[in-house]
């Protein structure tokens, strides 16, 4: 999902701001309804570890360049589960910017644009979370099915996202067509790879039971 420096580039990048501050507006008002939830150090420890993963996910787990983007294993729907969406939205935001900074200065003029790519699909998953898993239904039991349907929903947003970003830069050309298609493509390995590794992660918090009442986890995760 990292834009690659050029697709977007001179007074076009403008608009990667004005959709960065909307995403930014979506984290503040999850933080805000979190801190009133559980507390102010519950958001500030949930993002550390969060951040940290986040960074994790980019630098340790499999990457490659395809198309007019970078294909990753993020796993923000299983931060969505574990941390709730407004950690797990402080870590994209952050562990983002500290490879930037620390790594990938040449990204940092597309953070806009990647930011974007990865936030707004996150609240779009956390609508479908609310409308697909029964309020009664702890996240370590939800199906395959259920799971699927948040990663094609956060993945499928990445997909066109970039997409958006791609034609929005470089227009409809055949070539660029093709990169975008290319793309595309290489992320379903994601999306079907994805729900499988939550499902892990959640079979293995079952295990954890003693994390039950802890505020460095989301508490719908065993509830």
């Amino acid at each position: 999902m990292h834009i690659e420096p050029g697709v977007v580039d001179g007074a076009k990048i403008v608009l990667s701001y004005a959709t960065a501050l909307a995403a930014f507006g979506f984290s503040a008002k999850a933080s805000i309804d979190m801190i009133k939830k559980d507390g102010f150090m519950s958001l500030v420890g949930r993002s550390v570890f969060t951040t940290l993963l986040v960074f994790a996910f980019f630098e340790i787990l499999p990457h490659q360049t395809v198309g007019v983007s970078e294909v990753h294993l993020i796993l923000g729907s299983t931060l969505f589960l574990i941390f709730g969406p407004a950690a797990a939205s402080i870590g994209l935001i952050l562990g983002l910017l500290t490879q930037g900074v620390l790594l990938a200065q040449f990204d940092l003029p597309q953070y806009g644009m990647n930011v974007t790519t990865l936030l707004l699909p996150l609240f779009a998953m956390s609508v479908v979370a609310r409308r697909t898993i029964a309020a009664n239904t702890a996240y370590v039991d939800i199906s395959y099915q259920q799971a699927f349907k948040l990663s094609l929903t956060y993945q499928g947003g990445i997909v066109a996202w970039v997409a958006f970003w791609a034609f929005y830069g470089q227009g409809f050309g055949a070539e660029n067509l093709a990169s975008v298609a290319t793309f595309g493509m290489a992320y379903l390995s994601v999306v079907l790879l994805e729900p499988l590794l939550d499902l892990a992660v959640l079979a293995s918090a079952k295990n954890l039971q003693r994390f039950k009442k802890s505020t460095l986890i989301e508490a719908r995760l065993f509830h």
